[in-house]
């Protein structure tokens, strides 16, 4: 049985190569946190990281992940207090709140990557991630506030 490393902890899952790691997480491992949107890697609610970067999982096979490091909303921070997630909260972003840890965790990846990140920039590296709330504008601003957050 393969073993992978999710938030930390070594998991081992039986499942086969090929198992989307979207249902390895959910199903096996029990993180629901992460999301399936589409199935075909186009709407980011599945989005975890994989070594530090931010990875759609509906279309990233188990073996691909074999010997990562894979972080889920749920490992971000277990108390919430991560930049991004404080953001989210202040900048009231959610509203269903179905895209939101993909969100979260792309915003993440990328923050981690740009310190200091332009607001065309923010729209860029956020653009694959779909809200079908529309809650867009109040996303920019939550990773505008993370962003100075974590320069301060």
């Amino acid at each position: 049985m393969p073993t992978l490393k999710i938030n930390g902890t070594a998991t081992e899952v039986n499942a086969s190569d090929d198992t989307p790691l979207l249902w390895v997480i959910r199903e096996l491992a029990g993180l629901t946190g992460t999301k399936f949107g589409c199935g075909k890697g186009l709407c980011g609610a599945c989005t975890v990281h994989i070594n530090g970067k931010a990875q759609r999982t509906c279309i990233t096979p188990l073996s691909a992940a074999v010997g990562t490091e894979i972080t889920t909303i749920e490992g971000l921070d277990k108390d919430g207090q991560h930049p991004v997630q404080k953001a989210w909260l202040a900048e009231q972003v959610p509203q269903c709140g179905y895209c939101q840890s993909g969100q979260i965790m792309q915003a993440a990846s990328f923050l981690s990557e740009n310190k200091n990140p332009s607001n065309d920039d923010i729209v860029d590296a956020m653009t694959g991630n779909l809200c079908r709330c529309m809650s867009y504008n109040r996303i920019k601003k939550a990773v505008r506030r993370a962003a100075d957050e974590m320069k301060a």
